[in-house]
């Protein structure tokens, strides 16, 4: 279901995008088209077989497969692809053992082939990104303006709404509104609280035993655009979430037009900005940012918020690994080559195995 919903949604983003070049005639391509269309998404998502968690699946004679929990996302799993003998895990996104909402990734077991992420393959999650959190929050608020906080759609906002409600009740925030504007983040806002009644058990015993965990008092879902434009200035003070988590894309640019030129106000960014995005440009102390071809001044408190990620960071990868006899060889993926470089080094260091960051296009022998 969080499948479909991303595709769906990275599907119509892509045609906007595309449409607002053409009308602008800013882009170099004539005409600009999207990689993929509405239409692709829904073929692909018509392919989709559920495969319950553990159960072996046969997938041609001497080839199977296994799915396992991760911990990443709701319903996110590693893979188990035996061939033959040949025992071969896939971590894909592997989740932290200490996520606010999910049980953490199980025991890969034993493996004779590991394709390892690295995301966060060259350092630890920092401590205190509750505590700052709080800090940046209650001094924006305190000071009557708006907290913006972009933020990826599935699992962030879920896990944002949640964190929000343990500092509220606390008192360490002032209860105010908090706005969820974004229709992927409420469509999948819908599947984990479906997933928390139904009892799913990749939750933690704490979540399941609340009332509302993403609930943090004065909750309001934002569906449409019109209610979504009033909180370009809400002339008030708030807590906006609003995807995408990189301001590359969704209702959070208008926001950021609207409140980025305002010094009372704040962005707070909560996950790792890839170079080359705005938000990776705000955290670097851009003056000025151009959302829809226009440069907007940037006079907001700009926050760094790291330790919100959930991706499993360099030690808990290697503890994860830690489950496996030597395995014949670990092949470092999925992250920036310092990173993948850092993680690969780590595994030779500190378990004595054959640790390599592939090349692209690369082959390596399976015996």
């Amino acid at each position: 279901r969080l499948a479909s919903i991303v595709l769906r949604d990275s599907a119509y983003l892509a045609e906007e995008e595309a449409r607002r070049s053409a009308e602008s005639g800013l882009s170099r391509h004539d005409p600009p088209l999207p990689l993929y269309v509405s239409a692709d998404a829904e073929r692909a998502i018509r392919l989709f077989t559920p495969l319950p968690m553990r159960e072996q699946r046969t997938l041609a004679p001497g080839i199977s497969v296994s799915l396992h929990r991760a911990g990443h996302i709701l319903g996110s799993r590693f893979v188990v692809l035996t061939v033959g003998d040949v025992r071969i895990v896939f971590s894909g996104d592997l989740g932290r053992t200490d996520h606010p909402l999910l049980l953490p990734p199980e025991p890969p077991g034993d493996a004779d082939y590991f394709v390892v992420e690295s995301t966060y393959g060259n350092r630890e999650h920092p401590v205190g990104a509750i505590d700052a959190l709080a800090d940046v929050l209650t001094r924006t608020l305190e000071r009557g303006g708006v907290a913006l906080l972009p933020a990826f759609a599935v699992d962030r906002t879920p896990m944002l709404l949640h964190e929000l409600r343990g500092l509220v009740l606390a008192g360490r925030v002032p209860d105010v509104p908090v706005y969820a504007d974004s229709p992927m983040a409420l469509r999948a806002l819908t599947v984990y609280r479906e997933a928390l009644a139904r009892g799913g058990d990749e939750f933690r015993p704490s979540v399941t035993g609340s009332a509302d965990p993403f609930d943090p008092g004065h909750l309001e879902l934002v569906p449409d655009e019109s209610a979504s434009s009033r909180l370009n200035d809400p002339k008030k003070p708030c807590i906006v979430i609003s995807a995408s988590g990189m301001a590359t894309g969704g209702r959070v640019l208008h926001h950021l037009r609207g409140q980025l030129p305002r010094a009372r106000n704040s962005v707070v960014l909560t996950g790792y900005q890839v170079p080359g995005t705005r938000g990776h440009d705000l955290v670097q102390g851009a003056p000025q940012v151009k959302i829809h071809g226009r440069y907007v001044p940037v006079r907001a408190e700009i926050a760094n918020v790291r330790g919100f990620s959930a991706h499993a960071d360099a030690p808990q990868l290697l503890s994860w690994l830690r489950h496996s006899v030597e395995p014949r060889t670990v092949f470092v993926v999925h992250g920036e080559p310092a990173s993948s470089e850092a993680l690969a080094t780590t595994v030779r260091a500190g378990l004595d195995w054959t640790a390599v960051v592939p090349r692209l296009h690369e082959r390596v022998l399976v015996d």
